[in-house]
């Protein structure tokens, strides 16, 4: 659809008036190394979307700042009155929670100075960018009026770190045990031999089984597609799983973004001494698929567990460990609300929310769950909707209903072009009925 169609469709939705391309004012440069950009419709209601990216792999930064985390959102905010701005970060690729909260509240004094301070500062993200949202708001408690943190691992980046290492350990101690995890001399070499021992791996039921139990320590669900609903094979979940740490979890478990972190950290900020896997699994929300993996397979799932007790351990760093729980740890603390939402099959593990949720007082946060497969899949209907979920606790004080009925029935308020998914892991594309959900996830088998 074009932008006219979008901007039309947005007028049928909302109510707002549809605005021309060219009647919004668009502000783009750098500030102390950060390239920004920011939109200002001609109705500005006096209100900001300071908008948060993720993790950004090797290689990949985009050509246009990312303004939303789903393009058709734009026009609608833009037509409501909202201005929107981002900055892509001093470091846009790899870890960067420290760059995020430096540099967008850079942006938002910029934004202050040059167009006026708004009434209201709304920030949101996605992956990494949920994160930051919730860091950055934690940091200026007087400037962010509410969080909107979509699809992040808000258990933070030490629990995050600590997810990748048991993953990558696993592998190495079962698999290939000249991995790397920690300390790595060439990412890329490293990580090229992972993705083969992966691939290889998943090729048998032993392989297979193996691969499981260390998904399940990051908890990686066995379910991946946003299109289709969890598999009831074995084989099928744990293909899934690991097609979604091929995806993601490789770089943070044997290649760059691992290499990355350890050189901000001043060394390694994550280790696993002291820590019994047998515990862990017990606590892992896909044990039941591990546990029918290793019988599939015919394994002993205790001598593994044994052999996983008995490796050489890995030990943190102390100054680098308190460097990224520092930087990189929400610690739940504020009077602001925050809206989380996130699909129950992320491979970013809605665990995370749990772990996140327990920290911060109940009256100020809701936590929203789509019933989808993949990573950061709900559809900007949806994500519309847990925006305006925010907006009218900030504006009224008052929590409005979060029900899934209500949610799914302001969801679906938005024609099908405000509601298609494209699923980027198995590269399919269509229209999604509204997913909200209740559900109530455990938190994250270990936290750091």
């Amino acid at each position: 659809m074009t932008l006219t169609g979008i901007l039309a469709a947005a007028l049928t939705v909302t109510g707002a008036p549809a605005i021309a391309a060219d009647d919004v004012r668009v502000h783009t440069g750098v500030l102390e190394g950060a390239r920004y950009r920011v939109e200002v419709p001609p109705n500005w209601n006096g209100k900001l979307l300071l908008y948060n990216h993720g993790i950004y792999p090797p290689g990949h930064v985009p050509e246009e700042i990312e303004l939303a985390n789903r393009a058709e959102a734009k026009p609608v905010l833009l037509g409501e009155g909202y201005a929107l701005a981002a900055s892509l970060y001093s470091k846009p690729i790899g870890f960067s929670a420290r760059e995020a909260v430096h540099d967008q509240t850079a942006l938002l004094s910029w934004f202050d100075r040059t167009i006026g301070r708004p009434a209201q500062v709304l920030t949101w993200g996605a992956s990494g960018g949920g994160l930051n949202s919730v860091l950055l708001a934690e940091r200026l408690p007087h400037r962010i009026d509410g969080t909107l943190a979509m699809c992040g691992p808000l258990a933070g980046g030490s629990a995050l770190f600590a997810q990748a290492l048991d993953l990558g350990f696993t592998v190495r101690t079962l698999l290939a045990p000249e991995l790397e995890v920690v300390r790595i001399a060439d990412p890329g070499a490293n990580l090229s031999k992972a993705r083969q021992v992966v691939a290889k791996a998943l090729e048998s039921p032993d392989g297979r089984a193996r691969l499981a139990l260390a998904n399940a320590f990051a908890d990686v669900p066995g379910w991946s597609t946003a299109h289709r609903p969890r598999s009831t094979d074995v084989a099928a979940q744990i293909r899934q799983q690991t097609e979604f740490v091929l995806a993601v979890y490789d770089q943070f478990s044997w290649g760059a973004h691992r290499a990355d972190v350890e050189t901000q950290a001043g060394g390694n900020p994550t280790g696993n001494t002291g820590v019994d896997y047998r515990d862990l699994l017990a606590r892992s929300s896909e044990r039941d698929l591990v546990t029918k993996a290793y019988r599939d397979a015919g394994l002993d799932l205790g001598a593994d567990l044994a052999a996983l007790a008995t490796a050489s351990r890995v030990k943190a760093d102390n100054a680098a460990a308190r460097w990224l729980d520092r930087v990189g740890t929400p610690t739940g603390h504020g009077h602001r609300p925050v809206v989380t939402l996130h699909p129950i099959g992320d491979g970013v593990a809605p665990e995370h929310e749990r772990t996140y949720g327990d920290r911060v007082d109940s009256g100020r946060i809701r936590q929203l769950f789509v019933n989808r497969g993949g990573h950061c899949q709900h559809t900007a209907a949806e994500e519309l909707t847990a925006l305006r979920v925010l907006r009218d606790r900030v504006e009224s004080g008052r929590w409005p209903s979060t029900s899934p009925e209500r949610l799914n029935a302001e969801a679906n308020r938005f024609g099908p072009e405000f509601r298609f998914l494209y699923d980027w892991l198995h590269g399919e594309g269509g229209t999604a009925a509204p997913g909200f959900r209740r559900y109530h996830p455990a938190p994250l088998p270990r936290v750091a």
